[in-house]
């Protein structure tokens, strides 16, 4: 079997954990999925993402659950363990301090620490950019421009479902321009509309190193894909969102996406989903000549 029939036949698993991390996400019934034993699904699962699949998916689930308990805070933590897939509060407990070095109670009212969450450029309250040596200068710049700036109150907006054809890439910054090439590739090579380009977000750059966190380049698409390679396809889900129309200039995306999180939603009555919040580009700076982008942010949200 080829590298290119199984990359897709993992991405489909992703695909499938990231729709719903509540979900039960054994090893055996993702093997299952991909038609594969589970002793070769495990092996090819790491291969491709260069994780296990059990801490993949432990990652994905406490990373959401660190997202609920600080920007949530009407919701109770047995609750948000449950969303986040754990069967009891006992062992999200566990699994959350094994990471992030205090309980979930403690992360909740403040006790994150500083050192490994913070850089010491931002006062105590802003999640910032995360301490990371290899930080991207850029975008550290654009915390530091975009802090000050009065964030734009969002239009709630309901969306249907979306088809998409996506490529997925690892590392917040310029590199993601090489997903957008590829998918850019692949939709001139197939007679492909490129009009309607989305972006995901997976993760949290306040939690997770600018190089660790996970992007999906996307398109939407009016007909099934025949040859699933390098691209393949999944649908977004829809229902209520938080609209935000947003413009810059590359790097400011992530701190206004922490302006939201940080300043807009404790103060408002909705709660965030589990499910990634995406962008819809009008104007795609990793497929321009300049740096400048103009998009609308969508934020998956609930009562």
């Amino acid at each position: 079997m080829s590298r290119i029939d199984s990359t897709y036949r993992i991405n489909e698993v992703l695909s499938y954990i990231h729709r719903d991390i509540s979900a039960d996400l054994s090893a055996k019934k993702l093997a299952t999925l991909a038609s594969y034993s589970e002793q070769h699904f495990h092996r090819l699962f790491k291969t491709i993402t260069g994780e296990g699949v059990h801490q993949y998916i432990r990652r994905t689930r406490l990373e959401a659950a660190a997202n609920q308990l600080m920007f949530s805070a009407e919701r109770n933590i047995q609750t948000i363990a449950e969303a986040c897939g754990f069967i009891s509060l006992s062992s999200f407990s566990r699994a959350f301090k094994s990471v992030y070095l205090v309980t979930p109670g403690e992360w909740r009212s403040g006790g994150k620490p500083r050192d490994k969450y913070h850089s010491p450029d931002f006062p105590p309250g802003f999640l910032g950019v995360p301490k990371d040596p290899e930080i991207d200068p850029e975008i550290h710049a654009a915390y530091q421009r975009i802090q000050p700036k009065i964030l734009v109150k969002p239009d709630i907006v309901m969306l249907s479902p979306r088809k998409v054809a996506y490529v997925r890439h690892k590392g917040y910054g310029r590199s993601i321009t090489d997903a957008w090439q590829l998918l850019k590739t692949w939709a001139m090579s197939e007679q492909r509309s490129m009009d309607i380009q989305l972006g995901l977000h997976h993760s949290n750059p306040a939690l997770v190193p600018l190089d660790q966190c996970r992007y999906v380049a996307c398109v939407e698409i009016d007909k099934p894909i025949v040859r699933r390679r390098y691209v393949n396809s999944m649908v977004i889900p829809g229902g209520p969102h938080a609209a935000f129309t947003i413009e810059g200039q590359y790097g400011d995306l992530l701190p206004y996406i922490h302006k939201i999180l940080e300043q807009w939603l404790p103060a408002s009555p909705f709660t965030a989903k589990t499910t990634p919040a995406f962008a819809v580009y009008h104007k795609n700076q990793f497929l321009m000549q300049d740096d400048d982008f103009k998009l609308t942010c969508f934020l998956p949200i609930s009562l």
